[in-house]
């Protein structure tokens, strides 16, 4: 697939212009907090609150059900963040996995290059030109201090295992999980009984030394990937490419992300990985600009075939249709959980203006939200009114993400959970005692509807069913 057109970022405008608004609703709402606030934090560690970890698990279940649920021919692994340091030699991340780096002589900071003004556009080639500062004239973002040529700087986190700490006991936190799967293709394959095509998919951990993370969850040093790995013949790798690229990029517009904030764009061939046959990115327009949402990658055969000759283990696989052995080659389709959340996180942040005041909505995608429904009481200081609510929520939450809330006026009730981005509300109210019936509202319309509290759980459920891609 050819890159979307190009279009000047300024052309297509964010879903949110200032960082900050998001920043600050994560915080607020329980969202997302510094890690180790109460001790200054971490630089890009970020701890998840109730809604956070809410949001970020339901988007990891969508990924889930689409990659694996849905298919017979992927399955999953759940592979260790500790492996064999090997592992990571043969892989080329001991030798290859860095970014370029240069440091200013005044202050000491520390930045990579290809983030600095001026430098954006550079190719990986002339990021690591010894001459790229003077011929540029960059210098220290901070304090405008002269900056040294840039040299490599790798990424990963070193360990030690066990209670000696010596070269012998080095090992690395994983800078991905693709890795776990590779060495783990014979096991899968064995187990599940797969013919190729087929491909393994995985949530986990990984862990990179970012030289300047930033911009809130989108660049962090541990963070959560979605990556699967699809084995093919190799002369189908180029076409399988083709068809995964468009898929990757309907799922985010399936689940509510504007299409127009969505492009892709291909690895010009001097910035490709040492794996890559092929590489596009699914990009999205941040506040910040355009950056990497997802990377599809067409792998060639690099990484069975680089652990089959370290190893010494047979990797290939036998088609007996053929009667051919050969080593699959891998298209690869890797996105990260928290960069997803983010995502659906600023593309569904509304402002509008409802009876003279500002009405702040998150228009979540009714799977992605972390709360479905609300139950809230007109009048919290009427028992048998609480009951009801009680009784309706608790029946809720054998199916759904449900809560009650009676800590304000109906009206600010309202605006929270839709600030939050929770889908419905069910309203309890004095005739609801008379006449069994309770008031649901709707987040996005506003629009209400009476129905009986017999049917409140059905009309949710139907209404999720319907929702669901």
């Amino acid at each position: 697939m050819p890159d979307s057109p190009s279009v000047d970022p300024q052309d297509i405008a964010p879903a949110v212009t200032n960082l900050e608004t998001i920043v600050s609703l994560s915080k607020r709402r329980g969202f997302v907090f510094p890690s180790s606030e109460i001790y200054g934090g971490i630089n890009a560690v970020w701890d998840y609150g109730p809604l956070g970890v809410e949001l970020k698990n339901n988007v990891k279940r969508a990924w889930w059900r689409t990659m694996v649920q849905l298919r017979d021919d992927i399955v999953g692994l759940d592979a260790g963040i500790l492996m064999a340091p090997q592992v990571w030699v043969t892989s080329g991340h001991v030798a290859s996995f860095s970014d370029p780096l240069v440091e200013c002589q005044t202050d000491h900071r520390r930045f990579r290059v290809d983030e600095l003004p001026g430098a954006e556009d550079l190719s990986p080639s002339e990021l690591m030109d010894p001459g790229v500062v003077q011929r540029l004239g960059l210098t220290c973002p901070v304090d405008g201090g002269p900056l040294s040529a840039p040299r490599r700087f790798n990424l990963m986190f070193k360990t030690y295992m066990g209670p000696v700490e010596e070269d012998a006991a080095l090992v690395y936190l994983r800078p991905e999980t693709a890795q776990g799967i590779y060495v783990n293709f014979r096991n899968v394959r064995e187990t599940a009984r797969k013919k190729i095509p087929f491909g393994i998919a995985q949530i986990g951990k990984a862990f990179r030394n970012e030289i300047s993370p930033g911009n809130f969850v989108f660049r962090m040093r541990e963070f959560e990937q979605m990556e699967m790995q699809y084995f093919v013949r190799p002369e189908a790798a180029a076409g399988q490419f083709e068809e995964w690229l468009p898929r990757r990029l309907e799922w985010y517009e399936t689940y509510g992300v504007i299409p127009a904030r969505l492009r892709t764009r291909e690895h010009r061939p001097d910035e490709l990985a040492h794996y890559a046959k092929k590489a596009v990115d699914l990009e999205y327009r941040f506040p910040f600009g355009w950056k990497e949402l997802e990377g599809v990658h067409n792998r060639g055969d690099w990484d069975l075939g680089r652990h089959q000759e370290a190893s010494g283990e047979n990797l290939e696989y036998f088609d007996p249709a053929t009667n051919e052995h050969f080593i699959p080659w891998i298209v690869e389709t890797s996105a990260g959980a928290d960069r997803a959340a983010f995502t659906f996180l600023i593309d569904a942040y509304r402002e509008e203006e409802v009876r003279g005041e500002t009405r702040v909505s998150l228009a979540l995608h009714p799977e992605l939200a972390p709360y479905k429904v609300a139950v809230l009481p007109l009048l919290k200081k009427r028992p048998e009114i609480v009951e009801l609510c009680h009784r309706i929520k608790d029946d809720l939450k054998r199916d759904m993400t449900a809560v009650y809330d009676d800590t304000a006026a109906i009206g600010k009730l309202y605006r929270r959970q839709d600030e939050i981005g929770t889908p419905w509300c069910v309203t309890v109210d004095v005739e609801s005692l008379e006449d069994g019936a309770v008031t649901l509202r709707e987040r996005d319309t506003m629009t209400q509807e009476r129905i009986p509290v017999e049917g409140v759980k059905r009309a949710i459920l139907d209404r999720l069913d319907a929702a669901r891609p």
